[in-house]
């Protein structure tokens, strides 16, 4: 009669292989949209991506950075489609419904409380330079959070894509073609360049 085999041993778990995103659920994404608007003075789109990206990692930069193309060519404001789409993505309707209500619901009621008081006060001239600060530190942040959102296309060295936004951003912000023409022509050709340059990586 043959000796018993040894046992074999189990093999070890792949330390290497990644590991599956974190699923928040309906609280914790009221809590982290609620955190993104009451930090988001002067624009939300900044302390989103810092969030989702960098913070929680539920998404990869590139992720983000689609998600938000597509919330930015749907009709209404951009991170309030965000909220709705990121939401609906892990906890469906309910996700997404409570997401958009962390994301609106505190900024509501404060942004109530200010209109009283500017309505009241907002002719008084330290208010007004006061404004204008923010609005200037406002726009140092879309800045900053662009140029996070371009880092995908510089690491990727994706010629096409850059020369896609450039040519936008001349169109629109320089010589202020209607935005509905440019992007008519704009979403076909990023499809088309993308489908070709992917077809001719794989061959």
């Amino acid at each position: 009669m043959p000796p018993d085999s040894p046992p074999v041993a189990a093999p070890a778990p792949d330390a290497s292989a990644p590991s599956p995103p974190h699923q928040p659920g309906l609280l914790e994404l009221f809590l982290a949209f609620a955190k993104m608007s009451l930090a988001g003075f002067g624009g939300v789109l900044v302390w989103a991506r810092r969030a989702i990206v960098e913070q929680h990692r539920w998404m990869t930069a590139e992720e983000f950075n689609e998600t938000f193309a597509l919330c930015h060519f749907l009709p209404g404001p951009n991170i309030v489609n965000l909220s709705v789409v990121f939401g609906s993505r892990f906890r469906g309707i309910a996700g997404g419904l409570a997401a958009f209500a962390g994301l609106v619901g505190p900024p509501m009621v404060i942004a109530t409380i200010l209109a009283a008081l500017y309505a009241r006060y907002g002719d008084i001239d330290v208010l007004r330079r006061t404004l204008a600060g923010v609005a200037c530190a406002a726009v140092g942040l879309l800045f900053a959070v662009v140029f996070k959102m371009m880092m995908p296309l510089l690491k990727r060295r994706d010629v096409t894509g850059l020369v896609i936004l450039a040519a936008v951003f001349v169109a629109i912000g320089l010589i202020r073609w209607p935005l509905q023409i440019v992007l008519l022509v704009a979403i076909p050709l990023s499809i088309a360049t993308t489908v070709l340059t992917r077809r001719m990586v794989r061959a």
